[in-house]
């Protein structure tokens, strides 16, 4: 299947393995239950990979002389700071050559989490850390779709996730590990209406980045439109965005439908830009339409496919 060769780094105690400080585990039901058949899943425990026991003592974020430091909870002396980065840094390094599509740590780790982690110092814990390796891993690959495990229970951050995922595979799919001037453009004209609904701003940026590639070296050119593209797909898809993007589509109608068929779809169109109807309902009407009348720009147009149909990741939004 196809499908396994879209690799996704993953904390390893969300597989089920029992890596974690009491040898236990935080399986994640919808990594493994959900996930396990559309992606190839690249695990990576720090804790076990800089060779730390199973069980252990449990480890903590500390501020510390104007840095952030892992110790023991219970015995501070223990500083494993130096040992975390010595494997992040290698590991890291790895993973770059590994072309992975995206990445779930688990949260509040002090090595895996992504946000709101807790630093202790000063008597008092905050809770705007983030993980040791998860922070370099960010740091070092910009462009990685990265989320938390308790964050893919939300419906709309998930499906953001999911395609972004995609967006990225299919980044690299169309690449084919020898990016040229044609195959971006080509990319890029796929991804026009995903773009628009994620951010119109982008999208403008990323066309007049594309309009003059030939002015920057190769290697450059690829590096700055993956993470142009990659932090487009970031900002979520709003219904107003979308709503516009769907008249856009609506459009290619005009000279196809009867009055009939033209109100119907601007009615459905409009009960979902007011909260009545979810994306499904003027996104399975628009794909009957382009059935009984093709056009091969809105077929190749990743908008109205950007994962798997099973995944039922449009459900909810």
């Amino acid at each position: 299947m196809e499908n396994q060769q879209i690799k996704v780094g993953i904390s390893s105690c969300l597989l089920g393995e029992k890596v974690r400080f009491d040898s236990g585990h935080k399986q994640s039901s919808y990594v493994n239950k959900e996930l396990r058949d559309y992606f190839t899943f690249v695990s990576v425990c720090p804790e076990v990979g800089m060779g730390l026991p199973v069980p252990r003592p449990t480890i903590r974020l500390i501020s510390d002389k104007e840095r952030i430091a892992l110790v023991e909870t219970k015995d501070a002396d223990k500083d494993y700071t130096d040992g975390m980065m010595r494997f992040t840094t290698q590991r890291v390094a790895e993973l770059q050559d590994e072309q992975l599509c995206g990445y779930i740590v688990c949260a509040k780790s002090p090595s895996c989490g992504m946000e709101r982690v807790k630093v202790y110092g000063n008597g008092h814990a905050s809770t705007d850390g983030v993980g040791l390796y998860t922070q370099h891993l960010m740091q070092q690959m910009p462009w990685l779709p990265v989320e938390e495990d308790g964050r893919l229970n939300d419906p709309v951050l998930k499906e953001n996730f999911i395609s972004r995922v995609y967006g990225l595979k299919d980044f690299y799919s169309a690449m084919d590990g020898a990016p040229t001037p044609g195959k971006v453009v080509a990319f890029h004209s796929r991804y026009k209406l995903t773009l628009m609904a994620h951010s119109p701003t982008a999208y403008k940026e990323l066309g007049r980045l594309v309009a003059r590639q030939n002015e920057y070296e190769p290697d450059t050119f690829y590096n700055e439109y993956r993470l142009g593209l990659m932090s487009a797909l970031k900002c979520r898809a709003s219904r107003k965005n979308v709503t516009n993007v769907l008249m856009h589509i609506q459009g290619y109608f005009k000279r196809s439908l009867n009055q009939n068929e033209k109100a119907e779809l601007a009615k459905v169109i409009d009960d979902y830009r007011t909260g009545l109807l979810p994306i499904l309902a003027p996104l399975t009407l628009l794909k009957h339409y382009l059935n009984a009348y093709p056009d091969d720009y809105l077929l190749q147009q990743q908008f109205l496919q950007p994962h798997p149909q099973d995944m039922r990741l449009r459900y909810g939004l």
